[in-house]
């Protein structure tokens, strides 16, 4: 699939200094940055739902400690 990107000097001179540092090509850099972008979204919406879970299920102990 093809997809045109629209960039400004900001990411064209961060792209270039990432393919000087990394190696490899714009669309390789690209590609990385989305994909770990989305991995660190869905980290973010787990840990959020874990913790959603425990503050349900420890409700009654942070209230105690909270008047202590």
């Amino acid at each position: 699939m093809a997809l045109t990107l629209r960039t400004d000097s900001e990411l064209e001179k961060a792209l270039d200094a990432l393919v000087a540092a990394e190696g490899g090509s714009r669309q390789e850099i690209i590609r990385k940055a989305v994909i770990d972008y989305y991995h660190r979204a869905d980290l973010h919406a787990q840990v959020e739902s874990i913790g959603e879970r425990n503050l349900e299920k420890w409700a009654d102990v942070f209230e105690r400690l909270r008047h202590t």
